[in-house]
């Protein structure tokens, strides 16, 4: 008789099902890559360490795995690194720790008069820890730059665009940088939030020791509640927005 099935281990199966539907779908895995994990330490990123590192283990397709963890100094966000490391030891994955600071004094008026607004520490924060992984990808060889945005970060992404930009645009899977040899690739692309949190749950994945003071008070907080809101009316608000992304060819793979 088969032994009797987990709900860890049916959880898994079904993440790991359409992580594979994704890479094959839009492209984003192919044999000698080179792919460098962000690892912020949320379930999201943990997740996404997991399935690329035992998919490596298969080789089909043969790729190999490093993982890197960004500490911005002046934001006060905190994970534990020895849990991390303990993590991707755990899997054979090498973790890299990089520490980064971002300067939040906006750049000097060329006119008195002029008034020069200052970025926010969101999208500072977030391109100071960008331009890290983008560096260390090219030092180490890395042709892909993996980040754990799911299902649900697309289609908030999606909606901010609309309402804020005035366009319907998504982060693709799979975009190939233009000034670098690097593509990004989202391969937790096709799992929706609810299952990582699930399986992150059972799994036990250590939490973050301190999250990001500003991560409730964004455009992307008021995107998620009016998504949660669209879903209480039309549970098949999800399936709908992601063939209408679909359908305008904002999910293609990069060429």
């Amino acid at each position: 008789m088969h032994p009797m099935i987990t709900e860890q281990e049916r959880l898994f199966k079904q993440l790991n099902q359409r992580f594979v539907k994704a890479f094959v779908q839009y492209g984003l895995l192919a044999d000698g890559d080179r792919v460098l994990v962000g690892l912020s330490g949320g379930k999201d990123s943990l997740l996404l360490t997991e399935l690329l590192a035992r998919r490596a283990r298969i080789s089909h397709p043969a790729f190999t795995v490093e993982a890197a963890h960004v500490r911005v100094d002046n934001i006060r966000y905190e994970t534990d690194t020895s849990y991390l490391q303990q993590f991707c030891q755990e899997l054979g994955v090498s973790l890299h720790v990089i520490s980064a600071h971002f300067d939040s004094t906006p750049p000097a008026s060329p006119s008195s008069s002029a008034i020069v607004k200052p970025k926010p520490p969101c999208f500072l924060c977030s391109w100071t820890r960008r331009k890290q992984l983008f560096n260390l990808a090219q030092q180490l060889g890395c042709n892909k730059l993996a980040l754990g945005h799911h299902q649900d970060d697309l289609l908030h992404t999606a909606l901010m665009n609309l309402l804020y930009q005035g366009r319907f645009d998504t982060m693709p899977p799979c975009l190939a940088m233009k000034k670098m040899p690097l593509q990004i690739i989202r391969p937790l692309c096709l799992i929706p939030e609810s299952l990582i949190s699930s399986y992150a749950s059972l799994c036990r994945y250590e939490k973050q020791l301190k999250t990001c003071p500003y991560e409730h008070d964004t455009n992307r907080t008021m995107a998620r509640q009016l998504f949660e809101q669209a879903e209480s009316l039309n549970p098949e608000v999800r399936f709908s927005l992601w063939s209408a992304l679909e359908r305008e060819g904002k999910l293609n793979a990069a060429t």
